[in-house]
């Protein structure tokens, strides 16, 4: 009985000694857990970078694509404004700019499909946020005898929003001489100016700054 109990016993202790030979201890059982913390953290915060970048880069492509499209609008209006003149006896020109407001008739009416004429009106708006926006309105037919050009059908469109320190400058090109105008009333000169200067400070803090030409002016002088 004893040489087997002997025997059991020197047995056992063989078994438990090879099962912990064969398997892990405490410490690497931690250390292991801890890289694969790290290298989760690791990847994890790879991917949420990468992600990051991606959306910067969809949400920057798209303000570019929307400012593209609404500098590509402004300049097909101011591109196609016409010395618009109440009768053919009548040597002032419709044409009313200021520097925070600008009034003209264009031969591009985009609500009528491109074709006719059309009073256009640029204008800053206040908002209660303090800081500002500039609207497109687009009337039709050309009623510029009545006050502001009302009358007619109306469209109106919000074209920047949050932007500040909005201004508009109105080329004066004699000669060779070049001038920017804070005004220009076409009842006093008669004619049209060469082109349009509009700058303003976006949403995201950039200076954008835009020059549009009047290709009819030439039917002014």
């Amino acid at each position: 009985m004893r040489t087997r109990l002997t025997a059991t016993t020197s047995d056992d202790r063989l078994q438990w000694r090879g099962l912990g030979a064969a398997g892990f201890t405490l410490i690497e059982v931690v250390l292991a857990i801890t890289i694969f913390a790290l290298m989760s953290g690791v990847l994890y915060g790879a991917f949420s970078l990468g992600h990051t970048a991606v959306e910067k880069s969809e949400k920057s492509f798209i303000r570019s694509q929307k400012t593209r499209s609404v500098s590509d609008l402004l300049a097909t209006y101011i591109r196609s404004g016409y010395p618009y003149r109440e009768s053919v006896q009548e040597q002032s020109i419709y044409f009313e700019g200021e520097r925070e407001r600008l009034t003209f008739v264009s031969a591009y009416s985009h609500a009528m499909g491109g074709r006719g004429m059309a009073t256009i009106s640029i204008e800053k708006e206040e908002t209660d946020s303090g800081r500002a926006r500039f609207r497109l309105t687009e009337t039709a037919p050309v009623r510029a005898g009545a006050e502001g050009g009302d009358g007619g059908q109306r469209y109106s469109l919000v074209i920047q929003e949050n932007i500040r320190d909005f201004q508009l400058a109105y080329l004066d090109a004699e000669g060779d001489s070049e001038n920017w105008e804070e005004r220009w009333d076409g009842k006093e000169r008669r004619r049209l100016p060469r082109a349009v200067r509009m700058t303003f400070v976006d949403a995201e803090g950039k200076e954008v700054r835009w020059v549009f030409p009047f290709m009819l002016v030439v039917l002014s002088q």
